[in-house]
């Protein structure tokens, strides 16, 4: 919205969510656009429903050229989507048709996608299925957080949009090109349950996972120390275990189990982590942790 204030372009209105309570007081919080359309000093309509009549007969009165929709969390109807000369334009977080849905960023990393982008299609009533105007590809980085990849894309996402409204400059409307149906797959909503690790798969699958939800829904177990103790933890950061799997004596190995070196065991190689916060506490090394809970290779994580 900054580029899009400071540049040729002109912003007759920009709507988002109304005002909702959160935290702890309930406190009534508006959005962050809203807070951002404040200080640019742009016109806003906080929208409980965009698709209501008087809404969409204040929108077709404005008699833009399009409209750009971007995390707006609302499905658009017929009105809204007809209410602009050049229709409705939307910024999506993964190289369509691949991911298609609410959280591209996030699935993308779990199913070990190598990269990711952002496009620009046109809005129609499928969902994230109309043709494509523009789109930019980069690489997903070996460790790299849901949550810095989100911001590394919406420094992207501007240059797609920046794309995308040159191509209607000239009173042109673009067609925009069509998506090859047989590559769609789809990137359903996260749940806070998917935040939950399952050691008892590969150390690539479980260091995936954690990236994948970091910072949300948040890579949770529990740590059950062999006395009795436990708690439940985020892990924020793991990596590859530099050792291999070393278990003294003639004990068992279950993944979740800390091995000798306290990496924790999956079903092939161990994995070592390198942050972790416990859920009333703050976050810190491993070695802190370690430190603080006198952890022992008879301790374990589990779901």
């Amino acid at each position: 919205m900054r580029w899009l204030s400071g540049s040729d372009h002109q912003v007759p209105l920009v709507v988002t969510q109304p005002a909702r309570e959160s935290g702890r007081g309930r406190h009534v919080t508006p959005t962050p656009v809203r807070v951002l359309t404040d200080e640019l000093g742009l016109p806003c309509l906080e929208a409980e429903n965009v698709n209501v009549p008087h809404i969409v007969a204040r929108l077709r009165a404005l008699e833009a050229r399009v409209g750009l929709v971007i995390a707006f969390g609302q499905k658009l109807g017929p009105g809204v989507l007809g209410a602009f000369a050049g229709g409705c334009i939307n910024l999506h977080a993964s190289l369509l048709p691949k991911l298609r849905g609410a959280a591209p960023i996030n699935w993308a990393i779990a199913r070990g996608e190598e990269q990711t982008g952002c496009t620009v299609f046109r809005l129609v009533e499928r969902m994230d299925a109309g043709p494509i105007l523009s789109q930019l590809a980069t690489p997903i980085g070996p460790d790299e957080t849901a949550g810095e990849l989100h911001d590394r894309l919406a420094e992207l996402g501007v240059q797609v949009v920046r794309d995308s409204l040159a191509l209607f400059e000239r009173d042109a409307i673009p067609a925009g090109a069509p998506q090859d149906e047989s590559q769609a797959t789809y990137a359903r909503k996260l749940v806070k349950a998917d935040g939950v690790i399952h050691f008892d798969q590969t150390s690539v699958q479980v260091l995936r996972h954690i990236r994948a939800v970091t910072p949300w829904p948040g890579a949770t177990t529990t740590f059950h120390a062999a006395d009795g103790r436990w708690e439940n933890v985020t892990i924020l950061r793991a990596r590859p275990a530099a050792s291999p799997l070393t278990k003294g004596g003639s004990r068992g190995v279950l993944p979740g189990d800390l091995d000798d070196e306290l990496h924790v065991v999956t079903t092939d190689t161990p994995i070592e982590i390198v942050e972790i916060k416990p859920s009333s506490g703050r976050a810190m090394p491993w070695k802190d942790y370690v430190n603080g809970r006198r952890v022992s290779p008879a301790d374990r994580f589990a779901a």
